[in-house]
Order: structure tokens, then C-alpha cells, then sequence
């Protein structure tokens, strides 16, 4: 016995399926506009540091640079979704260095870990061994130029990438707007 659905429930689920398409095609015929309120222009370095930091792209120029010529976005499931190529940024150890990383002692240092938060409320996490103990450090890179043009909305003007892990979506970072060292509880 096959039933079918009374032609009001009928009209209504054709309404919304078109509202659900039309709705789509907005977001994407309008380039991006929808990540413009997650742009960050500043990149605010706090917490466990003896000098917190505002900085601005210019600051970031003032670093010793970094370029990547190009990484493979590798997201959580193994799935390669874009590359990023002709990248200029910064290290993050050259960041964490300039803010001084504030500790009792020494051995307080394998204790602490580094957050990168986005405007969207994205987070990644290192810790301080990764940054500044294993060659892993030396990938991790605060950018903001793409082929010599600042990024565009989608990135958020600064963004991180951890070049050197084996998946790199997970602590590629759009929009980062602040870095927050904590140290982890005994």
C-alpha cells in the first residue's frame, strides 16, 4: 500500500527545497562576502608573556621573513582540498620570542602551550616542545601575503599554517587574531 503526501506537505517541502538552492547559490555567487566579518586586521599575543603584543601587517613585516613556496591543505580525513602557494609570513617562535615567553623557571617552559584563535572562534594548539624543541618550529608560519598581494577576505588578512605536519588543515588557521600561551596545570 504506497501512500503519498497530501499536495499542501507536497508545496511546502518544494518551497523549502527551492529556498535551501537559492539560498546556496547566494553564498556562492557572492565571492566570500559572508567571511568578510571574520577579517582580522590585528594579531594580539598574550598571556604567559613578559610583553604582550598588539601587531599590525606592518609589524609583521618587521620580522624576519618566511616564504612558502607552496603546502598542501591536508584536512583531518586525509583529503588534499587546495594547496597555498606563495606565501609570506613570519615564524611563530620569532613572535613568541619578541613577546618573551614568561615562566618561573626553565623547566616551566615544557609545561606551556600556544593557542592561535581565529575570529570565527577557531582554535589550534601547540605546544611549547613542538615550537621550540622539534624541526616542526621552523614550519609553523604567521602570514599575510599570497604571490605578493595581501589575502583576501576568505584568509582574513593573517593566518598560521603548520607546514611541517602531516596533515595540515587542522592547524591552518584563517582569520588568527590571537596567540595565547598558557601554562598547563601540575
Amino acid at each position: 500500500m504506497s501512500r503519498s503526501l497530501p499536495r499542501s506537505l507536497t508545496s511546502v517541502l518544494a518551497g523549502l527545497l527551492l529556498l535551501a538552492i537559492a539560498t546556496a547559490a547566494v553564498a556562492a555567487f557572492d565571492g566570500g562576502a559572508a567571511s568578510h566579518r571574520f577579517v582580522s586586521h590585528t594579531l594580539t599575543v598574550k598571556g604567559a608573556v613578559a610583553t604582550p603584543q598588539v601587531l599590525q601587517i606592518g609589524d609583521l613585516r618587521g620580522f624576519p621573513p618566511q616564504q612558502i613556496e607552496e603546502v598542501a591543505i591536508i584536512c583531518q580525513s586525509g583529503a588534499n582540498v587546495g594547496t597555498k602557494e606563495h606565501l609570506r609570513g613570519v615564524l611563530l617562535t620569532d613572535i613568541l620570542n619578541r613577546a618573551e615567553l614568561r615562566a618561573a623557571n626553565p623547566r616551566d617552559l615544557r609545561k606551556m602551550v600556544v593557542i592561535a584563535k581565529a575570529t570565527d572562534d577557531y582554535k589550534a594548539v601547540f605546544s611549547w616542545a613542538e615550537l621550540f624543541n622539534s624541526p616542526l618550529g621552523a614550519g609553523v608560519v604567521v602570514y599575510f601575503e599570497k604571490a605578493g598581494q595581501p589575502l583576501d577576505d576568505a584568509e582574513g588578512r593573517i593566518a598560521l599554517v603548520s607546514t611541517q605536519d602531516a596533515r595540515t588543515g587542522p592547524r591552518h588557521v584563517r582569520w588568527l587574531t590571537e596567540i595565547e600561551v598558557r601554562q598547563v596545570a601540575d
